[in-house]
């Protein structure tokens, strides 16, 4: 089997019970159950603040009209990169526009020292990214195939793609040109293992205690 590939948490450890999906607790028990890091969303509020969330409304409250205050319960982008930076991977998902420059901004006085991407599923946001930062490595998101199919249009570092759009084929076909592929959101055993000896670059799983019991714990 290739190199182990990048085990990562899907908003954290999303399937445990016991922790809410993008919230610091979450982010810690991914991180105990032996993952590498974890994927994470960015939603802008009206006071300008990078919140971590994926939804647009939290309780009732659109974030993009909400203030800071409003919302107190939600990490900042500030928060996470100050807790983790030090020791995780971070793949730093953008909802929406208008959070490349605030996003790049952080990532300089706060730099990932074990790596980063951030992604988006809007090409616009990629390409905005880049042209503003020739270093940080962006990512394309994929979830259908019209969206895969303009992967190599853009400038980016990594493809990011539903676990349900990747063979064989693809991996080889991206590693190729030189960029990475992880894939989301893989949730059994098999799918990790096969996902695993095509070599790709890091998985995304709600499962993160079954990810790391298969790949990691099993010495594949």
């Amino acid at each position: 089997m290739p190199n182990l590939p990048l085990l990562l948490g899907h908003r954290g450890a999303r399937a445990s019970a016991r922790v809410s999906e993008n919230t610091l607790s979450g982010f810690d028990l991914c991180l105990e159950h032996g993952c590498d890091g974890f994927e994470f969303d960015l939603r802008l509020t009206a006071c300008g603040r990078a919140l971590v969330c994926h939804d647009p409304k939290v309780r009732g409250i659109a974030v993009s009209r909400a203030t800071c205050d409003q919302l107190t319960d939600l990490p900042r982008l500030e928060d996470v990169l100050q807790r983790y930076r030090e020791h995780s991977f971070l793949d730093i998902e953008l909802k929406v526009r208008n959070l490349e420059s605030k996003t790049l901004t952080a990532l300089r006085e706060s730099p990932p020292q074990c790596g980063c991407v951030v992604s988006s599923f809007v090409p616009d946001v990629v390409l905005e990214l880049r042209g503003r930062s020739a270093t940080v490595p962006v990512g394309i998101i994929c979830e259908k195939p019209a969206q895969l199919v303009k992967w190599g249009q853009l400038p980016v570092d990594y493809v990011i793609a539903q676990e349900s759009l990747v063979d064989q084929r693809l991996v080889e076909e991206v590693q190729n040109a030189g960029r990475k592929i992880l894939v989301w959101t893989v949730n059994e055993k098999s799918r990790m293992l096969q996902l695993a000896d095509w070599g790709v670059d890091g998985i995304i799983s709600d499962e993160t205690e079954l990810l790391v019991r298969t790949l990691r714990q099993a010495g594949a």
